[in-house]
């Protein structure tokens, strides 16, 4: 049996929210040759964060932030999930490279919110 994935959150600190998770990277395919790697925010801090960004949201929902996966940091959105209900992070390539990551991989992630 594995261990619930732990997250931390929301922290605000001189103004700033920062949460940290694990999570598992999976693949959207967005078109035939396309195909976009995520993370899922967990349900309770992407209902936090709806929370926290009313009125601030951009296009789609989106919200800016800044995430960090072991020594990689870069700017980007969250989307919302409507299936799921949770915020996806979208993990680019470079970040997948250097952290030696692959879909089905766990890691911890720590997210900003930029702009609240």
């Amino acid at each position: 049996m594995s261990a619930p994935p732990k997250f931390v959150g929301p922290v605000c600190d001189a103004g700033r929210v920062i949460v940290t998770f694990d999570a598992e990277l999976w693949v959207w395919d967005a078109r035939r040759s396309e195909t976009w790697t995520f993370v899922s925010v967990p349900i309770e801090l992407s209902e936090d964060i709806r929370e926290l960004t009313e009125g601030v949201r951009g296009g789609f929902g989106s919200v800016r932030v800044q995430a960090t996966i072991g020594g990689s940091t870069w700017r980007t959105s969250v989307f919302p999930d409507s299936k799921s209900g949770c915020y996806a992070l979208p993990i680019k390539r470079a970040v997948r490279n250097a952290e030696g990551l692959e879909p089905g991989a766990v890691t911890s992630v720590t997210i900003e919110l930029i702009d609240v």
